[in-house]
C-alpha cells in the first residue's frame, strides 16, 4: 500500500499580526448568505498559522495550508508568499546604505535676454484749478 496523503485545505489571506517567532496571524474573508433573508454577509475568520522561515510581513497575501497540530492554537503552515505588502516607515535595505551619495550639480541656466521696456499708457493727470 502507498502511502496517500489526505488532500489538505489551502486558503489565501492576508497576514494582519505577527505575534512571535515562527508564527503568523492570518484573516480570510468570504462571503456567505444569511439562513432567513439570504442577503450576502461578509464573514472573516483569523488563524494562527507557523511561518519555519519568518518570511512573511505584516499586510503581505499568503498561501497556507492545513496540517497537523503544531502547538495549541496552529492548525496550519505558510506554503507561500503571493504578495509582498509595500514597506512603510523608512525601512532602510543595504543597498541604499551603501551607495555613496554624490551630490547633483546645478545645471547651468540659460542666458536671459535683456528685458526691452514696455510701453505704458499715458494716464492723463486732470490739473485742478484753483
Amino acid at each position: 500500500m502507498e502511502n496517500a496523503r489526505n488532500t489538505r485545505k489551502n486558503l489565501i489571506g492576508f497576514v494582519t499580526s505577527i505575534s512571535g517567532d515562527k508564527s503568523i496571524k492570518v484573516t480570510y474573508s468570504y462571503k456567505i448568505p444569511h439562513p432567513r433573508y439570504r442577503k450576502v454577509i461578509n464573514r472573516k475568520t483569523v488563524v494562527h498559522v507557523h511561518d519555519e522561515s519568518n518570511d512573511a510581513r505584516l499586510n503581505d497575501r499568503v498561501e497556507i495550508m492545513e496540517t497537523r497540530p503544531i502547538s495549541r492554537l496552529k492548525r496550519w503552515r505558510l506554503v507561500r508568499v503571493i504578495e509582498r505588502a509595500p514597506i512603510v516607515g523608512g525601512e532602510v535595505k543595504e543597498e541604499e546604505f551603501e551607495q555613496p551619495v554624490v551630490a547633483a550639480e546645478e545645471p547651468e541656466a540659460p542666458a536671459e535676454e535683456p528685458e526691452t521696456p514696455t510701453e505704458e499708457p499715458e494716464v492723463a493727470v486732470a490739473e485742478k484749478e484753483s
